[in-house]
């Protein structure tokens, strides 16, 4: 019988509890899967003594989690501490430079410096996994990096973040206002208590980076990311948002243009008709629009304990099995530094609601900026009528470029008549 794999495990918070616990309880199962035992023989934490459910005692210890690396009893490391630098960081080269192999949860670790870790990996030649890292038990980067690669990607987007899908489905389903939902979820556990990390964009934009590179070839580049959050969302866009045929969501979507990649996160119209519409909750889903295979859609839960011990289990066991596989699909030294397709030539629909003085001549004054620059109008809702107070005015825009469309919200926003900034949301033909 083989040896045991043995698994130095970098942080026991949610996620480094959860794959203990499934490791001690699907022993026997993964062991006639992988071929031999997966076998945890030492941890690191910030405290020894806290109280975390399971008994740790007869593990090793190590008070600072890069000492992983060079133990003799470790084959493997399980980085689960999070964050793009310092122990995490710190924790995965020393693996990588000890040539360990390293699984790792730590999508914003992967997003700033995923490249530079594939070198590392591969000139050391050994694994670099991190299917935890997005969409958590959503088997997303094997399905990009090995069940569709014999399709070039037309398209990867997705509802990346649970806690925001959370909100805008409870603020559709109650119509409550944000901060209300906002902070219902934190009490459930859904929000943390500072949210800003999910609520404005940054935790799917992480996961997006990850999503970009291995859909397209080229180097993980957050930066080069369009992000924006859902704190401006209102209970009156979500109504309306019925009405007109859509629901809003959290999108992160990566494409290829002309002018190179284009990558977003935001919030969006989306038919309701469409798969993606009806991914309610906390669940996470990607899409994957290949030229052979077509349309692939994914769902599942993106966070927890379970799914997300799920999604390293699975990695420790490819490790196990002696499989290893580019980082991003494609060898280190072959990604792209690909061009930015910029936001501001982003072509597309756009809902847009204003509150105006329901006065004479204040639509025709919008509607002469928007010919001014060529912005062609869909349809348009106006509700009440009250020369002394304001009624909102909603639009949809037939597609149009992402420039024009910005300078002609700033023109409409400096009318007299129009009392509040404009509010846009785009829309997505999925």
């Amino acid at each position: 019988m083989s040896r045991p794999l043995r698994i130095g495990v970098a942080g026991l918070g949610t996620v480094g509890v959860g794959l203990l616990k499934l490791l001690d309880a699907q022993a026997d199962l993964l062991e006639r899967r992988c071929g031999r035992r997966l076998l945890v023989s030492a941890v690191s934490a910030r405290r020894r003594e806290r109280a975390r459910g399971i008994d740790i005692s007869a593990l090793a210890w190590c008070a600072n989690p890069a000492e992983l690396a060079a133990r003799a009893d470790v084959d493997v490391v399980a980085e689960l501490i999070g964050g793009e630098a310092g122990p995490a960081r710190a924790t995965v080269e020393a693996a990588l430079a000890r040539t360990k192999p390293v699984v790792t949860a730590n999508k914003a670790l992967l997003a700033r410096h995923g490249a530079a870790l594939a070198r590392a990996a591969e000139a050391a030649g050994v694994a670099l996994a991190y299917e935890a890292a997005v969409a958590g038990g959503i088997p997303i980067v094997k399905a990009l990096r090995e069940g569709l690669a014999g399709n070039r990607f037309e398209r990867v987007y997705g509802i990346l973040n649970g806690t925001c899908n959370y909100i805008l489905t409870e603020m559709q389903q109650t119509g409550r206002p944000f901060a209300e939902v906002l902070a219902e979820a934190q009490r459930a556990g859904y929000a943390e208590a500072d949210p800003a990390f999910d609520v404005d964009g940054i935790d799917a934009a992480h996961k997006l980076a990850i999503l970009a590179s291995l859909a397209y070839g080229a180097e993980t580049n957050y930066d080069a990311i369009h992000v924006e959050g859902i704190r401006k969302i209102s209970a009156v866009d979500i109504a309306y948002a019925r009405e007109l045929g859509f629901c809003i969501k959290l999108l992160a979507i990566v494409r290829r243009t002309a002018d190179g990649i284009e990558s977003r996160v935001h919030p969006a119209m989306v038919p309701l008709d469409t798969p993606i519409a009806s991914v309610g909750g906390v669940f996470n889903a990607v899409v994957a629009e290949g030229d052979f295979v077509g349309r692939a859609v994914f769902e599942g839960r993106g966070a927890g304990e379970g799914p997300t011990a799920s999604a390293v289990a699975a990695d420790l066991c490819d490790i196990a099995r002696g499989l290893r596989l580019p980082t991003f699909g494609v060898p280190a030294d072959r990604l792209e530094a690909a061009p930015v397709s910029p936001m501001l030539k982003h072509f597309g629909p756009y809902y847009v609601r204003l509150n105006v003085l329901d006065r004479p001549g204040v639509i025709a004054d919008i509607s002469a900026i928007l010919r001014d620059l060529r912005i062609s109008i869909g349809s348009l809702l106006q509700r009440g009528r009250s020369p002394d107070e304001a009624v909102p005015v909603v639009m949809v825009t037939h597609e149009t470029e992402e420039k024009a469309m910005l300078a002609a919200l700033d023109r409409i926003g400096r009318l007299t008549a129009v009392r509040e900034p404009p509010m846009m949301i785009r829309i997505e033909r999925l």
